[in-house]
């Protein structure tokens, strides 16, 4: 195994994609992670968090549709949401830089 802090950094970073093509922030990641993991030191623990992130963020998003039908507050959660899909990566990008661990917050252990 080799060791390729710029790999995990551009895997963390990967997420933003969505910002510019409106959609592939699981879906870049996921590749990256697949194929990479068994040759990337650390990669199969930060891929792993990378997609258990984006598949909360995907389960947080389809609460907050039925919420803004009954009581608006669906839209400051989809607020909520994007600002902790932007900062998350972008923080996580540069502590991996650092050799230091990531976390994402709120995630749910879909893949463990």
């Amino acid at each position: 195994m080799r060791e390729d802090k710029q790999l995990l950094v551009v895997t963390h970073l990967s997420q933003l994609i969505t910002l510019l093509t409106g959609f592939g922030s699981l879906l870049i990641p996921l590749v990256i992670w697949v194929t990479q993991k068994e040759s990337v030191l650390k990669m199969d623990n930060h891929g792993k968090q990378i997609i258990n992130f984006q598949l909360s963020l995907i389960a947080y998003a389809f609460i907050c549709v039925p919420l803004i039908l009954l009581f608006g507050l669906g839209i400051l959660g989809f607020v909520l949401l994007g600002l902790i899909a932007i900062a998350f990566p972008i923080i996580n990008a540069i502590k991996a830089s650092n050799g230091e661990e990531t976390s994402y917050p709120l995630s749910f252990n879909f893949i463990s």
